[in-house]
C-alpha cells in the first residue's frame, strides 16, 4: 500500500481546462471531458488520469479509495475576492436599503465599510483569526479549495496589520491555498475625511513598504469609485505598490464609471473587479492590457444592480473570473457555487466558460496557475466529486450544496 496516496475511481465525467495560462475569448470555454475517469494522487500531486474504465498504475495500492458512482469531478474551485476578515455583520444596513439608500449613500452617513472598520478595530487578533477560519472551514465545504483574502476593515497602520497577520496564519494552519491583498485604499476612515490624498500619501510612505518588507501580502487594491478614490489617487497608489513588489488588483467601475478600467489598463494589473459599470473604452483597455476581469453576480444580486457585461467581456477576449465578494456590507455569501448558477442564468456563460472562471483563470489571477486550477499530471490534487452528472447540472442546481467530497492535496477535507 502506498502511503498518502489516493485513487478516485467510476468517474462518469472528469472536465477541467487544461494549461497554465488564464483563457479569454473563444479559448474560454475549451474543457477537457474525459469518460470513465480515474485519477491516482500520491503526496499530494496528480501522479496520473485515465479514462473509459481504465485504472492508472498502482491504483491497487492506493492507500485511499473514492467511488465516484458515474458523477462528475472537477478541479477544486477557486475564489479569487473576498474580504472574509472582519469585525461584527452589517444586518441592521437591510431596512435602509430596502427603503431605498444606496450603497455610497449608506457610506457618506458614516455606514457601510466604515461600520465595519469600527467592529474590525474593536476586535482582537483571536476573533478575527477564529472567525476567519471557520469561513474558510464553510467554503472548503463547498468545493473551494483556493482563496483570496483582503484587508481593508483597518484602515490604520495597526488594524490593517492586524489584518494581514490574521491572513498570515490561516496561510500556515489552513489546508487552503491563500493569496493575501493588502486594500487599505477601501474607504477614507474618518480621521481623514475630507483628506483622502493625505491618507493615501500616508499609505505609500508607512503602510505599503511594511507590508512588502514583512511579505504580508502579494497584491495591492484599491476602490477607484466615486465619492472614495479617484483615478489618479488610484494610479499614484498602485504604482505605489508596485515599486514595492506587490502585484495590482482593482476595484472598478462598480457604481460609476470613472476611469478605473482603463487605469486597470494602462497599469497592466492583474484584475479588475467588479467593472458593472464598465463602458467600452474601459473594455477596450482591459483587452489590450490583458487584464482579467473579475465579476461578482452574487453582489449585483444581492444589492438589486445591473451584472456586468461578462459575454460582451468574453466576445473581446478578455479572461473572465467568477468570485463571491464574501463580505458582511455588499455580499454576505460565500457560496461560490451560488455564484455559478448566477454567471450561468444572468451572464448567460455557457458552463464549460464558467468552469474556466472559477478554476484556472482566478488561479492565474492569484499566482497559482502552474500549480493548480487544472486536472492535469504533475499538478496540485485539488478536485470536487460533484453530487452532480454534468456541469450543466451543477450550474442549473441551486441552493443545494452539490460537493460531494472535496480534496485538497489528495487529502479527503475533514479527514
Amino acid at each position: 500500500m502506498m502511503e498518502n496516496s489516493l485513487l478516485i475511481q467510476n468517474i462518469g465525467i472528469l472536465q477541467t481546462p487544461l494549461g497554465d495560462e488564464k483563457r479569454g475569448g473563444k479559448a474560454q470555454a475549451e474543457n477537457a471531458k474525459r469518460r470513465g475517469a480515474a485519477v491516482f494522487i500520491e503526496g499530494g500531486v496528480i501522479r496520473e488520469i485515465t479514462e473509459d474504465g481504465r485504472l492508472p498504475a498502482g491504483a491497487s495500492e492506493a492507500e485511499t479509495v473514492i467511488d465516484a458512482e458515474g458523477n462528475l469531478v472537477t478541479p477544486g474551485l477557486v475564489d479569487a475576492h473576498t474580504h472574509l476578515v472582519f469585525g461584527g455583520y452589517r444586518q441592521h444596513e437591510i431596512p435602509l436599503k430596502l427603503a431605498g439608500a444606496g450603497y455610497l449613500d449608506i457610506l457618506k452617513a458614516g455606514g457601510g465599510i466604515l461600520d465595519t472598520v469600527k467592529k474590525t478595530r474593536e476586535a482582537d487578533f483571536e476573533t478575527l483569526y477564529e472567525k476567519s477560519r471557520r469561513f474558510l472551514d464553510e467554503m472548503l465545504s463547498l468545493g473551494v479549495t483556493t482563496c483570496e483574502i483582503k484587508s481593508g476593515y483597518g484602515l490604520d497602520f495597526e488594524n490593517e496589520v492586524k489584518q494581514l497577520r490574521v491572513i498570515d496564519k490561516l496561510k500556515r494552519d489552513h489546508p487552503m491555498d491563500l493569496a493575501a491583498t493588502f486594500m487599505g485604499a477601501h474607504a477614507i476612515p474618518p480621521e481623514y475625511k475630507g483628506r483622502p490624498d493625505e491618507y493615501i500619501h500616508m499609505l505609500c510612505e508607512e503602510l505599503i513598504p511594511y507590508v512588502s518588507q514583512n511579505k504580508l501580502a502579494e497584491y495591492c487594491d484599491v476602490f477607484c469609485e466615486d465619492s472614495v478614490f479617484n483615478a489618479a489617487q488610484s494610479r499614484e497608489y498602485l504604482q505605489c505598490a508596485r515599486q514595492h513588489g506587490l502585484g495590482l488588483r482593482i476595484h472598478a467601475d462598480e457604481i460609476e464609471e470613472i476611469g478605473g478600467s482603463e487605469l486597470a489598463g494602462e497599469l497592466f494589473a492583474v484584475s479588475a473587479e467588479h467593472l458593472i459599470a464598465a463602458g467600452e473604452k474601459g473594455l477596450a483597455a482591459l483587452a489590450r492590457g490583458g487584464v482579467t476581469a473579475m465579476l461578482l453576480p452574487a453582489t449585483s444580486f444581492y444589492l438589486n444592480k445591473p451584472y456586468a457585461p461578462a459575454r460582451r467581456m468574453i466576445d473581446l477576449g478578455i479572461p473572465v473570473a467568477i468570485a463571491s465578494d464574501f463580505n458582511p456590507g455588499s455580499c454576505p455569501s460565500l457560496n461560490l457555487q451560488f455564484a455559478v448558477n448566477l454567471g450561468y442564468l444572468r451572464y448567460r456563460m455557457t458552463p464549460e466558460e464558467i468552469l474556466t472562471a472559477v478554476t484556472i483563470n482566478p488561479a492565474r489571477a492569484m499566482g497559482f496557475g502552474d500549480i493548480l486550477g487544472t486536472l492535469e499530471e504533475g499538478k496540485q490534487g485539488d478536485l470536487v466529486v460533484w453530487d452532480a452528472p454534468d456541469m450543466e447540472t451543477l450550474c442549473y442546481r441551486f441552493g443545494s450544496n452539490l460537493a460531494r467530497q472535496v480534496i485538497k492535496k489528495g487529502v479527503i477535507a475533514g479527514c
